[in-house]
Formats: structure tokens, C-alpha cells, sequence
């Protein structure tokens, strides 16, 4: 595990905003001072809370690697905001701004040997270090191992080690600056700039939820001292006991770290392999990956969470290049092994009713809680779904007497992703060995779990009956691929009409003409995680009418809840008027994968599937810029016409009615296949003059050399 921690990313080094108990200050990794910045109150300085229930107003830009953030907070009856230029090295630079009186709080210090009015010395892990600010401060009580000043109005402050006799120069001041209070300005304005430049980003039809899911990652991102290594929990705040969480400082949850290292691929490679990586060292001996891991609360070993891993895994792969060449092999060579004993471990612990698979738990020594219908439950990831609520725990089978849609079809999904990346890593017979799973599976649970006498797919309880509680993973069937294109159609219609799972608030997590529905956590809001699984099977089948609109309803939700309270949300409410900014329990305010509702949307633009890309034009003017490819960055913008660039080059120039899919690209070769109606333009990998092509409806497949020179012919193979 060791190895393992040493090569994951973030590395735990710089200066970044990673102390899970507050989002209003940086620490310097390994072992530097902790910078805190508040206001003072009637009764002394407020430097804590500022969580989404208390005081914390928005969460400005922030990048990976701590080279800028900046936030907004409240208290007091006052508003702070903050501005950092760190990262990695030992230079820090701050800019705090308020209407009432600032507190500067350094902490973590081994003792103060100097202090003026702009400048102090300060002892930290073994460095001397200069503290510089833009004005004089008041010294104020604080705790013994602090340095506590008070500002009255804007101050910048600045920290560097000293190096031999006189201050620290950084080589990213300006020319002439000798001192933090003339090189802060530039160095934050440079950082500001960069950030700007290189971050994903997009507009139009999608406004700023680039942007969103960007900060919605990065701002969630903490360091852990007691296994010395950054992780990436889907909520800073949901995890911390002092940030009114309900762990201690950390905490991670399987399916939460797939989905947020794919919202995270769209944000840097690197970064999102660090995330995959996170909770796969504590897979047990059986395969099995916990539902949650914890400092204060332990190990789930009675119970795992849904098999989303290889599905994410996977895409994010795909999503990392243009051609295999040029995409993340390292992603599938570090977490393959881990994946494939995970998915091993489903058939040999959960078999259920019929010998289908069906949730579960584990019975544990010293834990009363285990091997109960409510750990079963659990290991849903949808806890109090009232798909769950006749269900009865049985002790022979360690299972629910109830056979899960959802599940089984997530476990044939997993096959298929699994096998692909085993084909990629040279492993034939394992990915032999899986379709061949993948298949039989997916013939026993289209028979079994189709129920003739509703016309849809339900969960099977352990007498023969299908059980008729409806929800989003009725749809995971078609993620699955159980059934023919034309029973997928009508299922996906059935389901989405507005009196079940479709409306203008689409994918509840219960239909609404359940009778469990009473739109409150699992029983009718709508999760990101169960949408995204649920369009990609729609997407599977094609059906861009029926997924085409949910997802523009989806990111209206999101874009509301951004825009309105700067919040991606947990859940989203499933119907109108409901606030849920006060509801601590049961919606997050910034969960890294509520993110998924941009990741989707992103997905009408651009979307990399096994085949290849599939650029299409949304309907709307559009624009998705910097998606980080290992090719280099992609943008994306749809106007009059769509048009796909790579590093400023133009690759495709397609008019509004045509769609191309299956489209790759190498130094040597460019394919693809267009379909619809109109004109296309493609770019050889040469870079020489764009090549037309004309699109009347029946797809037309494309190869081009680097010099133009190749084929262009009916039929949708490429």
C-alpha cells in the first residue's frame, strides 16, 4: 500500500486550501504553518464553520493544485473574501477583503522570533519563515502556538522560508520586486490569469457548469495526516465532525469515489486516477471494496455499494484521448486487478432469489447491526428506497429475498467495461472469459426480471412475483443491454411519461405514481449517480429523443442551484418550491458528484463511447473548452455550425443536422461515420486542406490519411 500511496495524485506537498475543517485558509504540505483568515465578532475572532449551513457564501475558482482559490464567506454580520496564489513550492500569497475587521491567524508554528509593524519571523517544521503584510496589524490573543493579528480594511499577506542569512526571493516574482507586498499583486494576478486560461470551461446552453463541476471537486479535496496521503470525498463538509459532518476528518464511500474521479477526468487525467485509486487499497482479502472506510468509524466489512468501478473507470478512459494511443493506459493497468476481484467477489457473496444477484450483508463479530435487512439495504446506495421496504433479510443467502434490477444489470455492465479494459492490457482470455459471463447473465435477467403483465423489467422476489415498485433502475436494463432495440424503446417511453419518471423535474428516485414516493431523500429526489446511469442506457439504445430532453431538465436543476444558492447539490428536489438549503441530513451542498448532471450534458456535445467520439450539435448555442486529452485540449462549440478543435486546430466542421460518431483520431489516421443531413468538413491528420463530406441521411464512413487521401462510402461501419 505503501507504493501505492507514494504515486497517487495530489501529492500531499505546496501550499492548497486541503484542511478538511475549513475552506478560509491554505496549509503548507508536509509539515509548514496553517494560515486561517476571519472576521472579528463581538466576542474575538471567527475563524471556524463557514460551512454551507453556517456562513459560507461561495466558492470561488480553484485549481488542483492550489495555485489560486478564492472564496466568500460571512460572519459577524460581515463578508470576507479571500484570494490565494499557492501550489506547489513554499511561496504563499494572500489577499483578504471584508467590511469589518480582519484576523489572520497562523498556526502550527514552533515559536515567533520577530515581529514589526509589516513583517514577522516565524518558526515552522523546522523553517524559518517570513510573514509580510500590506499594512500594520494588532496582535490579539490566540492560541500558544500562533501568530493572531488584526486588519483593518484590505490586506495582503505573504509567506516564504528564509533561506540562509537574508528573506527567501521566489523566481515567480516580477523583475524589481524584492518583497511579498510588491511581488503579491502580480503573482496572484498571473495565477488568476493561468487558472482562467487552462481550467474547463464552458457557455451558452451549458452557462457555467464547467465551472460548477470544477469547483465542486477541487474544493473537496483534503489531506488526511493520519495515512499521510490527499483524498477526494465527495464532501468536505459531510465528512468532518467539525464542519457539523458525521465522521471524524475523513471518510470515503465506494460508488461516491468512482463518481467523483469521473467528474474529476473532465478536470485533469491525473488528478482523476489519484481519486480512482483512493479507495481500492482497502478491497479485503475476498475482493470485496466497503461500502465506506473512516479514521473514526472504521471499515464497513459486513457490505460493498453498487459495482460502478470499471463503468467509470472505463469511461474516463475513453475520455482521455482521441485513440487508444493517446489515452490513459496507466489508468487501467493500476486499478484493473482490484476491479476484476471486486466484480469476482459479487456472484460468489450476493447470490439471491432464482440464483439472481441481490443486495446484501455480511454477518460480523461485535457488530449487532450486520447481516440485517437495513445493512442490505445500504449496500443499495439508495437506503431508504421503498423499493426496499417489503423486502426481508434472509440469513441462508446473506441476501434481501428480492432480485435487483439494478443490480444485476450494473453487474453485466461491469463485465462488458471489464472485458474491454482486458482486451486493452493484453488480457484475452479474462476478457473472453467476461463477455461470456456478460452474456449468459444478461439472458437470465431478461427473462426473469421482464414482467409480462406490466410491460417493464422489476425487481423478483424470492416467491416468483415481481415486485412493483418502480424507479430509475428499472432503466439500468437497458444500460445493461438486456432488452431488443424495439422493447427498449417502448420500456424507456413507458417509464419517462410524467406521471412516473419523466416531467420537467425527470429520473426521481422513486416514479411519482408510487406508492412510496414522498419526494425526501431516496423516496423521490433526484440523485446525479442514478440519472447518469440511467441516461447511459438510454444512450446505449440510441434513443436521443427520449435522453436528449432529460438531460436538458437535468441541467436546468443544476444550473438553478448553482446560479441561486452556488451549490451542486446531493440530491435535487423533484418538485417545485422545495428549499433544501436547511435540510442537514438530507442534501448536501456541495457533493462533488452532483456534478454528473454537467457530465451528462457535456456528453450531447461530446461524448467518447468504446467505438469512438460522438460530436453533435445540442440544438442550442453552446461551447465546451479545455477538456484535458492526452492529445492535448479539446474544444467543442456549437453556433451555426458545430465545430471540434484540438489545441486550436480545426478537426471537424459539421453543419447543425449532422452527428458523427465512432470518430478517431492519430497522426497517421482519421475515422469516423456521419450520419443526418448536411455538410461535413474533416481535417486530415496531416493538417492539409479539410475534406468535404456530404451527409443525405444513410451514414457515411470516413478514412483519411495525413495527405487527405482516402475513402469515404455508405454504411456505418468504420
Amino acid at each position: 500500500m505503501s507504493e501505492r500511496r507514494r504515486a497517487v495524485t495530489p501529492v500531499p506537498a505546496g501550499w492548497n486550501t486541503w484542511d478538511v475543517r475549513t475552506h478560509t485558509g491554505m496549509d503548507r504540505l508536509p509539515d509548514g504553518p496553517r494560515v486561517r483568515f476571519g472576521v472579528l465578532g463581538p466576542e474575538g475572532p471567527v475563524l471556524d464553520g463557514f460551512t454551507w449551513r453556517d456562513g459560507l457564501d461561495r466558492l470561488g475558482p480553484h485549481t488542483v493544485d492550489g495555485s489560486y482559490a478564492e472564496v466568500t464567506v460571512r460572519a459577524a454580520g460581515h463578508r470576507l473574501r479571500l484570494e490565494f496564489a499557492g501550489g506547489p513550492g513554499d511561496v504563499l500569497d494572500a489577499l483578504a477583503e471584508s467590511t469589518g475587521v480582519i484576523v489572520l491567524s497562523v498556526e502550527g508554528l514552533d515559536g515567533i522570533e520577530q515581529q514589526t509593524d509589516l513583517t514577522a519571523t516565524v518558526r515552522a517544521g523546522g523553517i524559518r519563515w517570513t510573514v509580510t503584510t500590506s499594512a500594520p496589524g494588532r496582535s490579539i490573543e490566540g492560541p500558544e502556538d500562533a501568530l493572531v493579528l488584526a486588519f483593518d480594511g484590505a490586506v495582503e499577506v505573504g509567506f516564504a522560508p528564509q533561506r540562509g542569512a537574508g528573506p527567501y526571493r521566489s523566481a515567480a516574482w516580477p523583475r524589481g520586486a524584492t518583497s511579498h507586498s510588491e511581488a503579491a499583486p502580480d503573482r496572484r494576478h498571473e495565477a488568476a490569469l493561468t487558472a482562467e486560461r487552462t481550467a474547463l470551461r464552458s457557455t451558452g446552453w451549458l452557462a457555467d457548469a464547467a465551472d460548477a463541476l470544477t469547483r465542486a471537486v477541487t474544493w473537496n479535496t483534503v489531506y488526511a495526516p493520519d495515512i499521510g496521503r490527499v483524498l477526494t470525498p465527495t464532501s468536505r463538509d459531510f465528512v468532518c465532525a467539525e464542519r457539523k459532518g458525521f465522521y471524524g476528518t475523513w471518510a470515503l464511500h465506494a460508488w461516491d469515489t468512482f463518481f467523483t474521479g469521473l467528474t474529476a477526468s473532465a478536470v485533469d487525467r491525473d488528478y482523476a486516477r489519484g481519486i480512482f485509486e483512493q479507495i481500492l487499497p482497502y478491497a479485503d482479502q475476498a475482493g470485496m471494496i466497503p461500502n465506506r472506510v473512516s479514521d473514526d468509524r472504521g471499515r464497513t466489512d459486513d457490505r460493498s455499494q453498487p459495482p460502478v468501478g470499471a463503468l467509470t473507470v472505463y469511461q474516463a478512459y475513453l475520455a482521455g484521448g482521441l485513440s487508444p494511443g493517446t489515452r490513459d493506459t496507466a489508468l487501467l493497468g493500476t486499478t484493473f486487478p482490484a476491479l476484476l476481484a471486486w466484480h469476482d467477489w459479487w456472484p460468489r457473496a450476493r447470490r439471491g432469489p432464482h440464483g439472481l444477484l441481490a443486495w446484501g450483508s455480511d454477518p460480523v463479530a461485535g457488530d449487532a447491526a450486520s447481516a440485517t435487512l437495513d445493512r442490505a439495504r445500504r449496500e443499495s446506495g439508495l437506503d431508504d428506497s421503498p423499493m426496499y421496504d417489503e423486502a426481508r433479510y434472509d440469513p441462508a443467502t446473506r441476501t434481501m429475498d428480492l432480485a435487483d434490477v439494478g443490480l444485476n444489470a450494473l453487474h453485466i455492465a461491469d463485465a462488458e467495461a471489464l472485458a474491454d479494459m482486458a482486451g486493452l492490457l493484453g488480457e484475452r482470455a479474462t476478457a473472453g472469459r467476461l463477455r461470456a459471463e456478460a452474456a449468459a447473465a444478461r439472458t437470465v435477467a431478461d427473462r426473469l426480471l421482464w414482467d409480462d403483465e406490466r410491460g417493464g423489467y422489476r425487481n423478483l422476489t424470492s416467491t416468483g412475483t415481481h415486485d412493483p415498485h418502480v424507479s430509475p433502475t428499472m432503466l439500468y436494463a437497458l444500460l445493461g443491454g438486456m432488452p431488443d432495440p424495439g422493447r427498449a424503446a417502448t420500456t424507456a417511453a413507458d417509464l419517462l411519461r410524467p406521471e412516473v419518471l419523466g416531467g420537467v423535474r425527470p429520473l426521481p428516485s422513486v416514479a411519482r405514481n408510487d406508492p412510496g414516493f414522498a419526494a425526501t431523500y431516496w423516496r423521490g429526489r433526484i440523485w446525479a449517480p442514478m440519472a447518469y446511469l440511467a441516461v447511459r442506457g438510454l444512450r446505449r439504445y440510441g434513443l436521443t429523443g427520449l435522453s436528449r430532453p432529460v438531460v436538458g431538465d437535468l441541467l436546468r436543476l443544476f444550473l438553478h442551484e448553482w446560479h441561486e444558492h452556488g451549490h451542486v447539490r446531493e440530491n435535487y428536489p423533484a418538485v417545485d418550491g422545495e428549499n433544501l438549503t436547511n435540510l442537514r441530513k438530507r442534501s448536501d451542498g456541495l457533493m462533488a458528484w452532483g456534478g454528473l448532471l454537467a457530465y451528462l450534458a457535456f456528453g450531447e456535445l461530446a461524448d467518447a463511447r468504446p467505438d469512438g467520439w460522438r460530436f453533435a450539435h445540442p440544438g442550442q448555442p453552446a461551447e465546451l473548452c479545455n477538456l484535458p486529452l492526452g492529445d492535448g485540449r479539446l474544444d467543442v462549440r456549437a453556433a451555426d455550425r458545430l465545430t471540434v478543435r484540438l489545441e486550436g486546430r480545426v478537426l471537424l466542421d459539421l453543419a447543425p443536422g449532422v452527428v458523427v460518431r465512432a470518430y478517431q483520431w492519430t497522426r497517421d489516421r482519421v475515422t469516423g461515420t456521419a450520419e443526418g443531413v448536411g455538410d461535413l468538413l474533416v481535417t486530415p491528420p496531416g493538417g492539409g486542406p479539410p475534406v468535404p463530406v456530404a451527409v443525405r441521411g444513410a451514414p457515411r464512413s470516413f478514412t483519411f490519411g495525413p495527405d487527405g487521401a482516402g475513402d469515404v462510402h455508405e454504411g456505418s461501419g468504420v
